[in-house]
């Protein structure tokens, strides 16, 4: 691991350089996915869990997806499909707004932070 700051080799996985007394943890805890795609992801095709599978979050993602198709299959049955689809928007628009504002994270628990 090398310091963002000074680009000295760390050695081991220390909180701060021992060079320039730069704090290492919070790099190391951001994803290399770009939060524009994943929030774009989310507006757009959010209802089909896109977002999810951007970010790694497969088992969610594959809810989401689900809950998505069957609601718009079941739409025309009385409208029967909105009790699929109003929480499965809801759910899309709760994590675009994570995702705009940098709190999403993908699967290995890393922020998606950098644009």
């Amino acid at each position: 691991m090398f310091c963002p700051k000074c680009g000295k080799e760390t050695a081991g996985n220390p909180t701060f350089c021992a060079s320039c007394g730069a704090r290492l943890v919070e790099e190391a805890n951001i994803s290399t996915k770009s939060r524009l795609a994943a929030s774009l992801f989310a507006w757009f095709l959010g209802q089909f869990g896109a977002h999810r599978f951007y970010a790694g979050k497969t088992g969610t993602a594959a809810v989401m997806l689900v809950l998505g198709i069957l609601g718009w299959a079941t739409i025309w049955i009385f409208g029967l499909g909105l009790v699929f689809l109003i929480p499965v928007w809801i759910w899309a628009l709760i994590d675009f707004i994570f995702a705009v504002s940098g709190g999403m994270v993908d699967d290995q628990g890393k922020l998606i932070k950098d644009w």
